[in-house]
């Protein structure tokens, strides 16, 4: 019986035989150098073969991008970013606003905060040379565990075990992992750090996460192309669908206020948000609080930064964060005459790719110019 190869233990997770785990390596391997995914960060199995390492700024870059990120999303700021600055040290001597202005679009933007501080960090103290272990690269700026076991792995072939999203799900289905995340991760991880290999461990993680992303899918599953398929509990009972199994997530509450558009001769004030928190660092249409609130009818009426003929737009901005849905009304000035509203600056509407602008900015810029729209 399939089940029979794997010994379950309640409080140490699953258990594989080491002759069990070099099956599973050595297919997964096999299948990778001929199936990887031809991506502009990588280094294909036949080229490492050859002796070519894989790039550690590549790396280290294309990890940070891809926390929370999708691939397709990824690659076109991977490429953005290299051509503009090609090397760790040409990143570290970039302005950050130019770096958050690159970012804008990719979300999460303490990343970008983080990445400069790293290639600042890397160039000033370390020589512009990448720490060579795991522990060394967990001490770098906005480096975590994750991100450290993937350089580590990728880069220099050192045993670390990487764990993300298509790593959980398709070890999940191996082992039929029924427990929900969370709450199951130190199960997966301990199912991932059996079968870690000495050899070719960067190799290995990558064909994982490949499997995940291209067979092993959350929905559509491609069970046939598989090279585990046969080791699969959860294919063989017929559940492999319904994994890896999640605590239902709690409905996301939505926020309200409004954003003020002040302009002046093709002119927009904006202003820059703090560091710490929210889009950190990013320009910004002013707004009032983002209230948690049912309705508009609970919203109290907009705090105007100066007293004029404000207009209120017809439609609302719409836009999605990771914890919260949130809606602006946007309230529009056209002065005859330019002045300082508060803090910010004067930024020309034109030029506004220029300028470090969130998503949810540019939907704003996006609505004053067709403001019949409800985005």
């Amino acid at each position: 019986m399939l089940e029979n190869r794997y010994n379950r233990v309640k409080m140490n997770g699953i258990i594989l035989s080491t002759e069990h785990k070099e099956e599973i390596v050595d297919a997964v391997l096999d299948w990778y150098d001929h199936n990887a995914r031809t991506l502009p960060w990588r280094i294909s199995p036949e080229a490492k073969i050859g002796g070519i390492i894989p790039d550690p700024y590549h790396v280290w870059l294309s990890e940070i991008m891809l926390q929370q990120t999708t691939v397709a999303a990824v690659i076109p700021y991977f490429e953005k970013f290299t051509e503009e600055w090609p090397t760790i040290e040409k990143l570290a001597a970039a302005d950050l606003d130019d770096i958050l202005t690159a970012w804008a679009g990719l979300g999460y933007y303490a990343r970008a905060r983080n990445l400069h501080k790293c290639a600042v960090y890397i160039t000033q103290e370390l020589g512009g040379e990448f720490p060579k272990t795991y522990d060394d690269l967990l001490k770098l700026p906005g480096v975590g565990t994750y991100t450290a076991a993937a350089i580590s792995s990728i880069v220099y072939d050192i045993p670390a075990t990487v764990v993300d999203g298509n790593v959980e799900r398709v070890l999940s289905r191996i082992c039929n992992i029924t427990a929900p995340l969370p709450g199951s991760r130190p199960i997966i991880r301990d199912v991932a750090e059996k079968l870690t290999p000495d050899h070719r461990p960067g190799d290995y993680a990558q064909a994982i996460m490949d499997i995940g992303a291209t067979i092993c899918t959350p929905r559509s599953l491609k069970c046939g192309n598989c090279p585990i398929e046969a080791d699969c509990i959860s294919k063989s009972l017929g559940t492999a669908e319904d994994l890896p199994a999640r605590v239902r997530k709690k409905t996301r509450p939505t926020r309200r206020g409004y954003a003020f558009w002040a302009e002046y001769d093709g002119k927009v004030w904006l202003r820059r948000r703090p560091e710490q928190g929210l889009l950190g660092g990013m320009m910004e249409v002013p707004s009032d609080e983002w209230a948690p609130s049912n309705s508009w009818e609970n919203i109290p009426p907009p705090r105007v930064p100066i007293i004029a003929n404000w207009d209120i737009l017809p439609g609302v901005v719409r836009h999605t964060f990771t914890h919260f849905h949130l809606e602006l009304k946007i309230i529009r000035l056209e002065l005859e005459e330019m002045i300082n509203l508060q803090e910010g600056e004067w930024c020309v509407v034109e030029d506004r790719d220029n300028y470090a602008l969130p998503t949810v900015m540019k939907k704003i810029f996006a609505h004053v110019g067709e403001p019949l729209l409800d985005l």
